[in-house]
């Protein structure tokens, strides 16, 4: 038997490949959207695909199950709890998949989701690995908040918290020596404070992760409930169309316009992908500056709501290909109106004059675009608005006027956003700036 780890790092998502001992079959756990990967490897190792497992319906990619299905005729599983629309086979506890000498059995762990499962591997009549999907992470445990208004079957976060205390516990009562094979790794929303490792073993959960540890189980749902991250507004969305299954990859991304319309359409937005320094010197009036980095799509997912149509600009052809793509990853290449490269525009973002604001605070309005966790262990200037850059759109009105705003995070990529939010939504009633990199002198 042999277990192949791929991994999304802008999304911080593992997806995994069982091969059984004589490699001509594999099965595949949460596939990201781009199933090229996975058809190359099972072409390299002689393998066919025969299998598909969606642990849950994930909230924050998009899973091309329903593609490999399509592409190898691999039947998928899930939980029936999923009630899921495309074609599948059920997968709940005392259901087994034979791989040769290797045994999948599904065990349902409820508390990420009402419709979790784990899937214990045992091999020659031993348990040897656990794929426990957004359940257990690596010093961590997946979150219950997901759930409350998405999908058919909804579930208050107590009642999973509750739920998660008693998949956790079971799952500890695997020998110490299983490895644990998670879903996510560190960078993920769907947990609060995971390892850089990315894979570990019963034994070291128990030893080292919070959620393992002996606790009442009302302790641990205050611990597991408090300051989670927020809920970026794509999550929904994806868990509803995982549920259904996703549009043919490169299909998807065939469809998305790739070229500058003669006039763009005022009531669309823009996302312009440049670094901060170009957009500053000049963008399309309106646009929004939600840079390609590391989390671009966990940003573009936060700051747009699904549904909502945008033009992406990207600095060239090669970079604006590569965000069609990542833009895919999360559903959103149906919301592209158009897809082009920036050539600058008439708009320009002011310069932060250090030495001004540190003399004369008390005439600049100050936005704080940090999370309420990170201001709270952190505070830095007296009186300033708390307003997380995913909440910033709607939340303007309550930006006073009478003076210049200066929006600040912890780093720049934040406050860059937020202050082309802010330039477009108060302009001509406030000059706007962005502190960037500056912030560091105030940390």
């Amino acid at each position: 038997m042999k277990i192949e780890q791929f991994v999304d790092e802008n999304l911080s998502q593992f997806s995994y490949a069982i091969l059984s001992e004589w490699g001509s079959s594999m099965i595949l756990i949460d596939p990201a959207r781009d199933i090229k990967p996975y058809l190359d490897y099972a072409a390299k190792q002689h393998a066919q695909i025969t299998g598909i497992i969606e642990t849950h319906p994930h909230a924050d990619f998009v899973s091309g199950h329903l593609e490999l299905h399509q592409t190898t005729g691999a039947t998928i599983y899930s939980s029936k709890l999923v009630k899921a629309a495309y074609p599948h086979q059920t997968f709940d506890d005392g259901d087994v998949i034979t791989l040769g000498k290797v045994r999948l059995k599904a065990w349902n762990t409820p508390g990420h989701s009402p419709d979790s499962i784990s899937v214990v591997v045992e091999h020659e009549g031993k348990n040897v690995a656990v794929f426990t999907g957004d359940t257990l992470f690596i010093g961590d445990c997946g979150r219950p908040d997901l759930r409350e208004t998405t999908g058919t079957l909804t579930v208050k976060r107590e009642e999973l918290a509750a739920a998660m205390y008693r998949s956790l516990r079971r799952l500890a009562t695997l020998n110490d020596e299983v490895l644990v094979y998670a879903a996510h790794g560190a960078g993920t929303l769907c947990g609060k404070s995971l390892s850089d490792a990315t894979e570990s073993t019963i034994g070291a959960e128990k030893s080292a992760n919070w959620s393992l540890q002996e606790m009442a189980e009302d302790r641990f749902i205050q611990a597991l409930l408090e300051d989670q991250p927020f809920i970026p507004k794509y999550f929904p969305y994806d868990v509803d169309l995982n549920k259904q299954g996703a549009e043919a990859f490169m299909a998807a991304i065939a469809t998305v316009p790739q070229e500058k319309p003669h006039r763009l359409n005022a009531n669309m937005a823009i996302v312009d992908t440049r670094p901060q320094q170009q957009f500053k010197q000049g963008h399309l009036p309106g646009a929004l500056n939600i840079q390609n980095g590391a989390k671009f799509e966990t940003w573009l997912g936060s700051i747009i709501a699904p549904g909502e149509p945008f033009y992406l600009l990207a600095e060239n052809e090669q970079v604006l290909r590569d965000l069609i793509r990542r833009t895919a990853k999360i559903g959103y290449e149906k919301f592209i109106g158009g897809a082009f490269v920036s050539d600058g525009g008439s708009e320009f973002t002011g310069n932060f004059d250090v030495e001004n604001f540190s003399a004369h605070k008390g005439d600049y309005t100050i936005v704080d675009m940090r999370n309420s966790t990170e201001v709270r262990e952190h505070p830095l200037f007296e009186n300033a608005l708390t307003i997380p850059l995913p909440e910033l759109r709607e939340r303007v009105a309550e930006i006073p006027t009478n003076k210049s705003v200066v929006v600040h995070c912890a780093g720049g990529y934040r406050s860059a956003a937020g202050s082309s939010i802010l330039q477009k939504a108060l302009s001509g009633k406030v000059k706007v700036l962005d502190m960037g990199e500056a912030v560091s002198l105030f940390l």
